[in-house]
């Protein structure tokens, strides 16, 4: 066994149950009374998810029906990214919103001086969109993690590869 233990600090999206929550949330708006005869879908489109509906309050509804399908299916909320509310085609009102994936370097040098003011015997480095964390003691990862989970921070936050 290594002297050195590590793991990664990532914010991904797990994509496929984002799918998973979107067509469901499809689903209940074909099925609902409110949206009868309404132009309200949502999109996928690459890196983003376009939100479509007749005006303001049915899009805020349709806001809130995917926010619902998100949270059973556990994505994290704070990976969005909205964008400003713009009229459409034929009287709808659009709303891009934007899949934040990967922590970009702002938020990565506030997470490396958090563990450096922690005064724990660990190390971080910055490594593109992910920070290495490496120490002797597990026990000293662990409360790394514990700090990173209750700190208030602008992304959701996986630990991957703990050895």
């Amino acid at each position: 066994m290594s002297s050195e233990s590590s793991f990664d600090i990532v914010s991904k999206l797990d994509m496929q149950e984002l799918n998973n929550a979107i067509t469901q949330a499809k689903r209940e708006i074909e099925t609902r009374f409110d949206f009868k005869g309404s132009k309200s879908e949502i999109t996928l489109e690459k890196e983003e998810l376009v939100l479509l509906s007749d005006d303001d309050f049915k899009l805020q509804n349709v806001i809130d029906i995917l926010h619902a399908k998100m949270a059973k299916r556990g994505i994290a909320l704070k990976n969005l990214e909205y964008g400003k509310i713009e009229s459409a085609s034929l009287g709808t009102v659009r709303q891009r919103v934007k899949l934040k994936q990967g922590i970009d370097a702002d938020i990565a040098k506030k997470i490396n001086i958090m563990i450096r003011d922690s005064k724990l015997k660990v190390k971080s480095q910055i490594q593109g969109d992910s920070i290495r964390v490496t120490g002797k003691s597990r026990d000293d990862l662990q409360k790394v993690i514990q700090m990173l989970k209750g700190a208030d921070l602008p992304i959701d936050l996986q630990f991957d590869n703990f050895r």
